[in-house]
């Protein structure tokens, strides 16, 4: 990795905007003049004079009450003066204070940066490091955004694959194993950034990721985590090994979009997610092996699409989730092998459509699963090949089922006994 041993330039650097002293001191002043006329004013009517005796004579006592309202004027104009100042030196610190931080900010930055181009394992590993506990103490959202960047562009970076550990590759080997050290070290420190409550110290929740291309072969524990502003991207990510953790998550806003990716290995695990807003897109994703697992999730709001998903290997498990809400889409999908599961789950409300979806080989089961009206369709499906199988679903067949499958239904295809219509 190449950094840039130039500072970078912030957008959100305060520019120190005052008031030129004399217009402050002219309009403080005026509006003290108004506020003290307008006092006179009310107590005049308030107390109900007509007019002023101007027969009266000058006795000593008017004259004493005189020299003390000329003293009362004077003591509050300083006053005044003396705020002016104050205000604007509070304005000028705070200004100062905050420079001095983005300049420290700055020199920190670029030297976490230059540690992660380093050429040891061991240096890239500190400058990880130190670009977590930068972002953690960053003066603003958008410097602790810039940090999260720089890690996720590491990820990002192409890499050498793995040579083997063939004693002539030895060399190679090991580097490779220090430098998924470092990847691996990077997808935890999010994960227990990403866990903590938004608003917390060192949270990073409701920042963006981009793990755009990423390949994923280590674990990243998003478990109990909350979606619910920002952008976090997994599109064209390759989950080929390790474990990636949503369990407990809450989707209720923003979007994480894992659009394009493959799931070829290792586990990717949803379970007990809660998606009630926002949007998680899984359209063109390849389902190829390992598991992924939306076991007991609950749907309830906004938006989950598998649209053109090709589901060709591995295992994906969505028993006993709960559709009572928002769409969920697998339009135009493709089952071709492999294993999904959605036994127990419960439609009843919102939209799940698996319109022009092919069912084509492999096995995909909706055993035990409640129906309710107007919930599942399945409109335009075509069921060629493999298993599908509702054995005791419960309430109506889904819209356009019946037609899609035939009747009699085609031997790849078992209805529950209460569906199908003799002939």
């Amino acid at each position: 990795m190449t950094a840039s041993r130039r500072p970078p330039s912030f957008p959100n650097e305060q520019k120190l905007r005052l008031m030129r002293p004399r217009w402050a001191f002219g309009l403080t002043f005026a509006a003290a003049v108004l506020v003290a006329g307008g006092i006179f004013y009310g107590l005049v009517v308030l107390l109900d004079f007509k007019e002023i005796d101007s027969t009266a004579k000058l006795d000593a006592k008017t004259l004493f009450d005189l020299v003390k309202l000329s003293f009362g004027i004077v003591a509050g104009a300083g006053a005044l003066v003396a705020l002016v100042v104050a205000y604007r030196r509070q304005r000028v610190d705070e200004a100062g204070a905050h420079r001095e931080a983005t300049r420290l900010h700055a020199e920190r930055f670029s030297q976490a940066v230059d540690k992660l181009g380093s050429d040891s394992s061991a240096v890239r590993l500190g400058g990880v490091h130190a670009l977590a506990g930068l972002a953690d103490d960053a003066p603003s959202k958008e410097l602790r955004q810039t940090c999260i960047d720089v890690l996720c562009a590491y990820l990002r970076l192409p890499h050498a694959p793995d040579p083997g550990d063939d004693p002539a590759h030895l060399e190679e080997h090991q580097r490779y194993l220090a430098l998924r050290e470092v990847r691996h070290t990077i997808l935890r420190l999010i994960g227990d950034h990403y866990r903590l409550p938004e608003g917390t110290h060192r949270s990073w929740q409701g920042c963006d990721l981009d793990l755009t291309g990423v390949t994923i072969d280590g674990t990243m524990n998003l478990s109990g985590a909350t979606f619910s502003a920002g952008r976090v991207s997994f599109d064209r990510a390759t989950f080929s090994a390790g474990r990636v953790i949503f369990g407990g998550a809450t989707f209720s806003g923003g979007t994480v979009s894992f659009d394009g990716a493959t799931f070829s290995g290792g586990t990717v695990s949803l379970y007990a997610a809660t998606y009630s807003a926002g949007r998680v897109s899984f359209d063109g994703a390849t389902f190829s092996g390992g598991r992924t697992t939306f076991d007991k999730a609950t749907f309830s709001g906004g938006s989950v699409s598998f649209y053109k998903a090709t589901f060709s290997g591995g295992s994906v498990s969505l028993d006993r989730a709960t559709f009572s809400g928002g769409t969920v889409s697998f339009d135009r999908t493709t089952f071709s092998a492999g294993t999904v599961s959605l036994d127990r789950a419960t439609f009843s409300a919102g939209a799940v459509s698996f319109y022009g979806a092919t069912f084509s080989a492999g096995r995909v089961t909706f055993d035990r699963t409640t129906f309710s009206a107007r919930v599942a369709s399945f409109y335009n499906a075509t069921f060629s090949g493999g298993r599908v199988t509702f054995y005791n679903a419960t309430g109506p067949a889904p819209n356009g089922l019946i037609n899609a499958v035939g009747n009699p239904a085609s031997t790849t295809v078992t209805l529950a006994s209460h569906w199908v219509v003799n002939p």
